[in-house]
C-alpha cells in the first residue's frame, strides 16, 4: 500500500476523533470545539516501530512490608482513609465552594508534618501571603511546608523530584495543565493527563499526593469519570447537617472500606472531630412527636442512629404525594403500598413526606420498619416512646426480615439512654434492651397506645 494521509476531526475539550465536521461534539457537548488535524498512515507494518519487551517481576521474590500510613491525628479522617494516607497514593478530594477543602488538606499537612515530612502546596489559585494566612489562621506549622505557584504540571514534577516531599497537595486538578495536551485549561484531555502525570510520579517516587477537585452543579467533579479510575482514592467533603457539621464520605478506595464516613465540625480552628456522631443525629430526640421514630444504620464499621420523621396529610387534589429528604423515594412507594396492602391503614388519599433528620442520606434496608412506624404513627396522630428504637427490613408481604449487625446497632443504642427496641424475628444474645418482636407488619398498630 502507499502513503496513505487521513483527515480527522479531534475535540479540543476531550479529545474525541470524529471522520467528519461537526458543530457540537458528541462525546463532552463542546460547541465550535472540532479543529481539523492531519493523520499520516504512511508507516507500513513492516517500518514500524518495535516496542521494547517490558520488565517481568517474579512475586515470589517480592517481600512483604507493613506499610506505614501517614496519619493526620484526627481520627474521623484517617478512618475515611483507610487508617491514614498510603505512601505512593493519589486521592481525589471534592466537594462544593467554600466547603472547606483547602481547610481540611492544610490540617492534613499540618499533622503530617510535625514527623519531619517535607509537604509541597501548589496552588494555581491562591498566592503564597494567602495560603500562609490560612496555615497561620488554622495554627498551623509551616516549617516542613514548602509553597510553590505553578500551573505548569512538568515543571511541578520537575521540582517534586528534586524536593522529594512526602506529601503533594495539587490545589486544584482544573487549574494544572500540561503542554503536551493542546485543549484548554480545566478541559476534560487536560485534566486526565495531568492527573495521569501526577500519577506516574506518585508510584515512581513512593509519595503521595492530594488532588483537590471542584464538583459541578450537578454535585459530580469536574472532569471526565475516567478521571475517578486512575486515582486511587476518591473522597468528598459534604455539608448536609445542620449548623457546622460535615461529613466527609469516601467513594472508591483501593486501600480500605468506601462504607466509613466522617463527621467535622467546622470551628475557627478548623475541623474537629466529632466523637459521637449518633448525638447529632438525635438532637431533640426526648420530645414525644407523632410520626417520628429512632432507628439505625451502619456505615462502615460504626453505627448512626438516626431520627426518622414523617408526615401524613388527607391529599386535597390529584394524586396522593410522596416526598423524602435523605431517603430513597422509589423505596418509600414500595413501603406506603405495602402498608396499604397489609394493614387496615389506607394511604390512598394520604400525602406522604419522609425526612431523616439532619440531612444524612441514608440506604439502609434496616431502616423499613422504622419508617413504616413512623408513617402509621404520624396517620394514627399516635407518638412513638423516645426511648425506643426500631428496627427491621420490611418484604413485598409484609414479613419482617433479619438485620444484620444488630447486635452492634443494639449496643449503640444502650450506649444513648434506649431502653426499648422493637425488632423482627433475630436471635439475640445478650441485650439490656426490652425486645419486641413483629413478625409481620400488620402487628404494628398494636404497639400503639390509641
Amino acid at each position: 500500500m502507499g502513503n496513505k494521509i487521513d483527515k480527522i476531526y479531534v475535540c479540543s475539550n476531550c479529545d474525541a476523533q470524529f471522520p467528519k465536521w461537526n458543530g457540537r461534539c458528541l462525546e463532552c457537548g463542546a460547541w465550535g470545539s472540532l479543529d481539523l488535524k492531519i493523520k499520516d498512515n504512511s508507516l507500513n507494518s513492516k517500518e514500524k516501530i518495535k516496542a521494547q519487551p517490558a520488565d517481568v517481576i517474579d512475586l515470589r521474590d517480592i517481600k512483604k512490608e507493613e506499610i506505614k500510613r501517614l496519619t493526620s491525628g484526627i481520627g474521623e479522617i484517617d478512618r475515611v482513609f483507610g487508617g491514614g494516607i498510603i505512601p505512593g497514593s493519589l486521592t481525589l478530594l471534592g466537594g462544593e465552594p467554600g466547603i472547606g477543602k483547602s481547610t481540611l488538606v492544610a490540617q492534613i499537612a499540618d499533622k503530617i508534618s510535625v514527623s519531619g515530612g517535607i509537604i509541597v502546596y501548589v496552588s494555581g489559585e491562591e498566592s503564597a501571603y494567602q495560603v500562609k494566612s490560612r496555615l497561620e489562621r488554622l495554627n498551623c506549622g509551616i516549617n516542613n511546608i514548602k509553597f510553590i505557584s505553578e500551573t505548569d504540571v512538568d515543571r511541578v514534577i520537575a521540582v517534586l523530584k528534586e524536593i522529594k516531599p512526602c506529601l503533594v497537595i495539587i490545589d486544584s486538578i482544573q487549574t494544572v495543565y500540561s503542554r503536551e495536551s493542546d485543549s484548554e485549561t480545566g478541559g476534560v484531555a487536560q485534566i486526565r493527563m495531568s492527573a495521569g502525570k501526577f500519577l506516574e510520579w506518585a508510584k515512581k517516587s513512593n509519595n503521595s499526593v492530594i488532588l483537590i477537585g471542584h464538583v459541578t452543579k450537578d454535585g459530580q467533579v469536574a472532569g471526565p469519570k475516567t478521571l475517578e479510575h486512575i486515582v486511587d482514592t476518591v473522597i468528598y467533603l459534604e455539608r448536609e447537617l445542620n449548623n457546622n457539621y460535615s461529613i466527609l464520605r469516601a467513594v472508591k478506595n483501593r486501600f480500605g472500606s468506601i462504607n466509613e464516613i466522617g463527621v467535622l465540625e467546622m470551628t475557627g480552628k478548623g475541623f474537629v472531630e466529632v466523637v459521637n456522631p449518633s448525638s447529632v443525629f438525635l438532637e431533640n430526640k426526648d420530645n414525644k412527636i407523632p410520626g417520628s421514630v429512632i432507628s439505625c444504620i451502619i456505615e462502615g464499621s460504626r453505627p448512626f442512629l438516626v431520627n426518622i420523621q414523617s408526615l401524613a396529610s388527607k391529599t386535597l387534589f390529584g394524586y396522593p404525594q410522596r416526598k423524602a429528604s435523605g431517603f430513597d423515594i422509589n423505596r418509600l412507594q414500595i413501603l406506603s403500598s405495602v402498608i396499604s396492602k397489609r394493614t387496615k391503614i389506607d394511604l390512598v388519599n394520604q400525602d406522604l413526606v419522609l425526612n431523616i433528620v439532619g440531612g444524612l442520606r441514608v440506604n439502609d434496608p434496616a431502616l423499613d420498619l422504622a419508617v413504616c412506624m413512623a408513617i402509621s404513627s404520624s396517620f394514627l396522630n399516635s407518638a412513638v416512646e423516645s426511648d425506643t428504637i426500631v428496627l427491621g427490613e420490611v418484604g413485598l408481604g409484609g414479613e419482617i426480615r433479619n438485620v444484620v449487625n444488630l447486635e452492634a446497632r443494639l449496643k449503640e443504642a444502650e450506649k444513648l439512654g434506649f431502653k426499648r427496641a422493637i425488632i423482627g424475628n433475630n436471635k439475640i444474645k445478650n441485650s439490656k434492651l426490652s425486645i419486641e418482636r413483629v413478625s409481620n407488619i400488620g402487628d404494628l398498630i398494636t404497639l400503639f397506645s390509641l
